[in-house]
């Protein structure tokens, strides 16, 4: 199965790739009039398409199917994460946290943040490749980079979490979190929350878990977080 993205709503029965899908449908995959591909609007709607012109500059495809709301979850995953000081390790849990499958995630700056600005043109390039490749309907929602305080005052999902590393008086995720609930994940900077940021999200309904005795790195937090809720819901 072959997945392309487009922007828009395909609504008529013909549609042109964009230049970079038209050129990576006919000249890196060597697709052909004929074959069959599939495209996805990232909205959730997945689309079996044939190739009527096979042109590497504008691919023309046909409409055969549309499934609409394509393996869509009845529970819904928000990670919030300190931006790395190294953005090849952001980068790599962006791409991960989407083939596994999350919804929202939120950039935060926080007091010990390495990070204070963030270029999302590049990161927003990863997650779309990520969601085709791992062959997902629905493209997770990238926020700009937030102060953690704006973060914990908005919170709207039913289970608010922070991970947290000084307290012993923390939960698992599993005796927290219940199938089906929407979830707002916090995951701090290596030099992990200030109490003051701690307190704030204690006040606002968040509730302190620990990612197991394992000392786990800002991304691979947030990687275990999400594998966590799905397999919860499993």
């Amino acid at each position: 199965m072959h997945l392309f993205y487009c922007q828009q709503e395909v609504s008529s029965q013909l549609y042109s790739l964009d230049r970079e899908e038209s050129n990576h449908c006919i000249k890196v995959l060597r697709l052909k009039q004929g074959d069959f591909i599939h495209i996805t609007d990232g909205r959730g709607t997945l689309y079996k398409c044939q190739i009527e012109d096979a042109s590497s500059k504008n691919c023309v495809v046909k409409v055969v199917d549309t499934i609409k709301e394509f393996e869509k979850r009845d529970y819904y995953i928000h990670i919030a994460i300190a931006p790395t000081k190294n953005i090849n390790r952001l980068e790599w849990f962006l791409e991960k946290a989407t083939e596994i499958g999350i919804d929202e995630i939120t950039p935060i700056y926080c007091h010990n943040s390495e990070r204070d600005s963030l270029k999302t043109e590049r990161l927003d390039k990863i997650i779309v490749s990520a969601m085709k490749q791992s062959l997902k309907a629905y493209i997770p929602k990238l926020n700009e980079l937030t102060p953690v305080e704006t973060l914990i005052e908005n919170a709207k999902e039913e289970k608010k979490l922070i991970c947290y590393c000084q307290d012993e008086d923390r939960k698992l995720i599993k005796d927290t979190y219940k199938p089906k609930q929407s979830v707002l994940i916090l995951i701090g900077p290596e030099g992990d929350f200030i109490p003051k940021e701690v307190n704030k999200a204690l006040s606002c309904g968040f509730e302190k878990i620990s990612l197991g005795k394992e000392r786990l790195r800002t991304e691979t937090a947030g990687v275990y977080s999400a594998m966590a809720i799905h397999i919860i819901n499993q």
